[in-house]
């Protein structure tokens, strides 16, 4: 079972742990770690995003962050960044070359595959700019359907807008400014 820590508004561990289960079953703030893969192409900045999959117990079949996942108890943000982003997209990166870009909140209930979801989480979130070829990336499974570039601020656009021609978890916040 994975425990996760407790949090208080900014994200610092206050000394206790509980259940990733408990923690979205009863809304419990905890921490996660996001990576965002940026590159610049032709002028325009683009994100790698993944779609995640079917079995998702959130958001299944819908495109996320690059990267992420939960911090757990007793681990630092950076370390599971780099974690994750080995796990799901089997890029290896190093501490120098995750930079961080800030920490904003996530708080929602919502229903899916018919059971209650509650999410309330301080994310710490970094931007890796290496290159990266999509061909060259061994994906999670479990986690990861498809990756794919996207131009950034026509993400933004069309979450912002609600116009969207693709299906994006429209609760993390994208920063516009890499």
């Amino acid at each position: 079972m994975e425990y996760l820590d407790i949090a208080d508004e900014k994200g610092n561990p206050i000394g206790k742990t509980v259940s990733r289960k408990d923690a979205h079953e009863f809304g419990i703030l905890h921490r996660t770690a996001h990576v965002w893969v940026i590159r610049e192409t032709q002028g325009r900045v683009e994100v790698l995003l993944q779609k995640r999959s079917a079995d998702k117990d959130s958001f299944p079949e819908m495109y996320d962050t690059s990267s992420a996942g939960h911090i757990p108890a007793g681990d630092e943000p950076l370390l599971s960044a780099i974690r994750e982003l080995k796990e799901e997209l089997g890029i290896v990166a190093t501490l120098e070359q995750l930079h961080y870009a800030g920490t904003f909140r996530i708080q929602y209930e919502k229903v899916f595959h018919n059971h209650l979801f509650r999410d309330n989480e301080v994310t710490q979130v970094f931007v890796y700019t290496e290159p990266v070829q999509i061909e060259q990336l061994v994906l999670q499974a479990s986690e990861v359907s498809e990756v794919r570039w996207f131009v950034l601020n026509e993400v933004w656009n069309e979450i912002q807008n609600g116009n969207r021609s693709y299906k994006f978890r429209s609760d993390r916040a994208i920063c516009t400014e890499f």
